[in-house]
């Protein structure tokens, strides 16, 4: 179920900064779709709890594909929005996400270094293991915290952003994430979703300087709640 005013699940909010714990189907900002993005949404909710007539500024940081859930950041300044985009450029945000895969990795800990090149005609990026014309560095490290009787919960860092750089590293070692039909997943979740989440993030407010971390819950699902208990 795609986020509303109604059900939006805000983690942090203050003058500069809105996180949200996106639902799996939102899309960050408008595409050929034509459903409602959820940076109106957000828009909506500050305009209705603020009172605010005019045009509110709301500045995406960052995005996360649309079948995947978690955290999402949203700049109501245009300062913040300014600094966490040099912060991101800086890799002075750290962000961690949780990945459900079908196998086993062979190591329970390791970086992956592969080159990515994305096709714009299917939408998916393919692997490589030395770079290739059009093809960009990726970096990743990942641990196993948890295995299931069928599926394997992977902690997830990176180091770079690329498209769609968890699911396609993650099935170049055999792990393709569960739901995930497109990276190699034999069938896909029954509402679209794929087992991967944007579970916390770290980094120094840009306007109060505070350190902020926040953790996503992860949604109510039975391999989600397996994986937490």
């Amino acid at each position: 179920m795609a986020s509303t005013k109604n059900n939006l699940n805000v983690l942090f909010e203050d003058n500069h900064l809105i996180i949200i714990n996106k639902q799996s189907g939102d899309i960050i900002q408008g595409d050929k779709t034509g459903d409602t993005p959820l940076s109106d949404i957000v828009k909506d909710y500050i305009k209705i709890k603020y009172n605010k007539p005019n045009h509110v500024f709301l500045g995406v940081v960052h995005r996360l594909d649309r079948p995947t859930s978690g955290i999402v950041v949203f700049a109501k300044t245009s300062k913040a929005l300014a600094r966490f985009n040099k912060m991101l450029r800086d890799k002075k945000v750290n962000k961690t996400y949780w990945a459900v895969v079908k196998n086993h990795p062979q190591k329970e800990a390791d970086t992956l270094v592969n080159y990515l090149k994305k096709n714009p005609k299917n939408n998916k990026s393919t692997s490589y293991s030395s770079e290739i014309e059009g093809s960009k560095k990726a970096i990743l490290h990942y641990k196993l915290i948890k295995s299931l009787d069928n599926y394997h919960l992977l902690e997830v860092a990176l180091e770079t952003g690329r498209h769609h750089q968890i699911r396609c590293q993650l099935a170049a070692i055999g792990c393709p994430i569960k739901g995930d039909l497109k990276y190699g997943f034999d069938r896909s979740n029954k509402d679209a979703s794929i087992h991967l989440h944007a579970r916390k993030i770290e980094f120094i407010h840009p306007v109060s300087q505070e350190t902020i971390s926040i953790t996503a819950p992860t949604p109510k699902e039975v391999i989600w709640e397996a994986c937490c208990k």
